[in-house]
C-alpha cells in the first residue's frame, strides 16, 4: 500500500476481535493505534506479542512492526490517527438485551479527545448492540462529549460490525460474505467503504443503510444461523428414533434446495460461544417489547437448550451411574480456548451431578475449563489419558485429532454425535453411538 493511501486508524479495546483487527489493519499498511484499559494488552501489543490466542495473530502483528501501537491514553490514540473503531464489549444483561455502557463510556473519552482535534473523524461501532442504539444513547454519547455534530465537516459516525468465528477471525475479516454498515452520512459510509477494500482479499458485497437497519440486520444474521442449527438437531433427534434414518442424508438433501443452502444445517450438538446463544435471546427480547412475535427465536432456544439432555441421555442409556466418562472437547469450536456456552463444559456438569466420574479433555481449553469447572471434571493433560480410565467416551467438539483417537480396546462405548470417527478404526469390542445417524 502506497503511503498516500495508507489511513491513521485507532483501535478502542484489544480483545478477542480487537486485537485482530488491529493487526490486520496494520499488516496491510496503514498505521494503527491500540487502545486498551488493560495495561498487560497493551505492553504485548508494543512488545510485538499477541494479547490474545487466535490463528494468525502472532504472524500478522510480527508483520506490523512499526505500523501498530498501542496506549492506555484515549487522547494519545485519537489525536494521532482518523478514524476509529471501537470493539467494546456489549455484555447481556439479565433480561437478555445488550448493555451499552462500555460503548458510552469508550465513546465519551473519545469524545472529549476529539473536542481539541480539528479536521475530519470518522468513529465507527463494531461491538454488536440492540437495534435502536446508534440513533439513541450512542449517537447522543459521543455529540455530547465531542462538541461536534455527527454527519457533519468534522465528524462521521458508522455502524459496522463484524460476522466472524473464532479461531477464523483474520481469515473472515480478509474474506467477508459481505460488509455491513450503518452510517450517519455518504461521506462516512465512503470512507469506511474504501478502508475494507484495502484490507479484504475477495470482492464482497457492500450493504449501506440506516443505524436501525443495520442493527436489526447484525442481530437477524445470527438469529437466522442458529434456527438452521437448531433445525439440523432437531432433524438429529427424530432420525435417532426412526431405525434406519441417517440425519446426514436428510441434510444433505435437504441443503441441496438453493433456498436452503448446506452450511449450518449439520445435525449435531447445540451451539455455544460468545455470540449465538446470547444474539438469539436478544433477538427474542427485541421483538416482545415490540409486540411482535419471536417465536422462531424462542422455539429454537429451547431446542437449543434440549441438546446437553439429549447427550445425557444417551450417554445414561449404555452407562452404569459412576461409572467414568470422557467428554472431549471443552471448547465451544474448534480452533479457540473459548468456553463460554461451551456445550462441554454444560455436560461435564450435568454428569457429575447425575453422579459419573468425569475426565475431559481439549487441546487449547483446558486452563480455561479448568477454572470453569473448578474440580467438577479431572482435567486431562492428553486425550489418551482422558480415554485411560473412560467406559464411556463422547466427542463434544470435533477437534481433527479426536477423529484419529487411538484406542486400546475393551468394552468401552464412542459416543460421536458429529460423525467424524471412523468406526472401521475402532477396536472390535467398542460400540460405536452415533447419534442421529448410521454406524458408516
Amino acid at each position: 500500500m502506497s503511503s498516500e493511501n495508507a489511513k491513521k486508524i485507532s483501535v478502542v479495546g484489544l480483545g478477542k476481535l480487537g486485537a485482530p483487527l488491529a493487526a490486520v489493519m496494520a499488516q496491510v499498511g496503514h498505521e494503527v493505534w491500540g487502545m486498551d484499559l488493560n495495561p498487560e494488552a497493551v505492553k504485548k501489543i508494543n512488545e510485538g506479542i499477541a494479547p490474545v490466542q487466535e490463528p494468525q495473530l502472532q504472524d500478522f502483528i510480527a508483520q506490523s512492526a512499526g505500523r501498530l501501537k498501542a496506549t492506555c491514553d484515549m487522547a494519545e490514540a485519537i489525536s494521532a490517527t482518523d478514524i476509529t473503531f471501537v470493539i467494546v464489549p456489549t455484555p447481556s444483561q439479565q433480561d437478555g438485551s445488550f448493555s451499552n455502557d462500555y460503548i458510552v463510556a469508550a465513546l465519551t473519552a473519545v469524545g472529549e479527545s476529539l473536542r481539541a482535534k480539528t479536521g475530519y473523524h470518522l468513529v465507527v461501532i463494531s461491538s454488536t448492540v440492540m437495534p435502536g442504539s446508534m440513533d439513541s444513547e450512542i449517537l447522543e454519547a459521543l455529540a455530547h462529549a465531542s462538541g461536534k455534530v455527527i454527519g457533519s465537516s468534522d465528524l462521521g459516525l458508522c455502524y459496522n460490525p463484524e460476522f466472524i468465528a473464532l479461531g477464523n477471525v483474520i481469515n473472515n475479516m480478509q474474506h467477508p460474505d459481505f460488509l455491513l454498515i450503518g452510517e450517519s452520512d455518504p461521506r462516512a459510509g465512503d470512507l469506511l467503504e474504501s478502508l475494507h477494500a484495502s484490507v479484504c482479499q475477495n470482492t464482497p458485497a457492500y450493504h449501506r443503510m440506516n443505524f436501525i437497519n443495520a442493527e436489526i440486520t447484525k442481530i437477524s444474521v445470527n438469529t437466522y444461523v442458529t434456527t438452521k442449527i437448531s433445525y439440523a438437531n432437531m432433524l438429529a433427534e427424530v432420525c435417532e428414533n426412526l431405525p434406519g434414518a441417517d440425519v446426514d442424508v436428510v441434510t444433505d438433501a435437504v441443503g441441496s434446495d438453493s433456498r436452503i443452502g448446506k452450511k449450518y444445517l449439520k445435525g449435531a450438538i447445540g451451539y455455544g460461544g460468545p455470540c449465538f446463544p446470547r444474539d438469539n435471546k436478544a433477538f427474542a427480547v427485541m421483538a416482545e417489547r415490540l409486540g411482535a412475535a419471536g417465536d422462531i427465536a424462542v422455539a429454537t432456544d429451547s431446542i437449543n437448550d434440549r441438546q446437553v439432555d439429549r447427550m445425557v441421555n444417551i450417554i445414561g442409556k449404555h452407562t452404569a451411574k459412576g461409572a467414568c466418562v470422557a467428554v472431549l472437547g471443552l471448547a465451544y469450536k474448534p480452533d479457540t480456548p473459548e468456553v463460554e456456552q461451551s456445550q462441554g463444559i454444560q455436560l461435564c456438569e450435568r454428569l457429575k451431578a447425575l453422579g459419573f466420574d468425569v475426565y475431559a479433555h481439549d487441546p487449547q481449553a483446558n486452563g480455561y475449563a479448568a477454572q470453569q469447572l473448578d474440580g467438577i471434571a479431572t482435567i486431562a493433560d492428553t486425550s489418551t489419558a482422558a480415554l485411560a480410565r473412560a467406559e464411556t467416551v463422547i466427542i463434544v467438539t470435533p477437534w481433527q485429532e479426536y477423529g484419529v483417537l487411538e484406542f486400546s480396546g475393551g468394552n468401552q462405548r464412542l459416543v460421536d454425535p458429529w460423525g467424524i470417527f471412523d468406526v472401521a478404526q475402532l477396536p472390535e469390542a467398542m460400540a460405536y453411538i452415533p447419534m442421529g445417524r448410521m454406524a458408516k
